[in-house]
């Protein structure tokens, strides 16, 4: 009984520290987006199910942009070396802002541009996922809805 409450105490007190920074995935071949100018940005295409219209948006690094009711912030977007097959990994946060209702958070954690059902939003209006991690130019990127 005593070493349930130990494991338990660990379970969260790890789940406080990935809540707080989030842990890279443990691909060797990912890093940084390489710097030059502009400011990083995580490409990604929405989907409206309900109008079923698709829309290309950045969300800056740091900072939350708009999709239709969801807020969505990127804390970090990794690319693979050059050397490896293409990839982007985008690490969002998504919270739905509902007219009326409180917020919800959605979803947290690493989307993967190549396989994007492997970590998916589960939403019934809105579909999201990382096509990209890039840098933006010029003063700021094309602005969402």
């Amino acid at each position: 009984m005593r070493g349930l409450a130990v494991v338990a105490a660990l379970v969260g007190t790890i789940g406080a520290a990935v809540a707080q920074s989030p842990a890279r995935p443990g691909n060797a071949n990912l890093r940084a987006i390489p710097e030059g100018p502009g400011r990083p940005v995580a490409e990604l295409q929405g989907l409206d199910k309900v109008t079923a219209r698709t829309l290309r948006f950045y969300a800056p690094v740091g900072e939350p942009t708009r999709f239709g009711t969801l807020e969505v912030t990127a804390a970090d977007c990794l690319v693979n070396v050059p050397e490896a097959p293409p990839e982007s990994v985008a690490y969002l946060t998504i919270v739905d802002h509902k007219p009326g209702q409180a917020e919800e958070k959605l979803f947290a954690g690493w989307m993967f541009a190549s396989t994007p059902s492997l970590s998916a939003l589960d939403h019934g209006v809105y579909d999201v996922r990382v096509l990209s991690c890039t840098m933006a130019q010029g003063s700021a990127p094309p602005s969402s809805r």
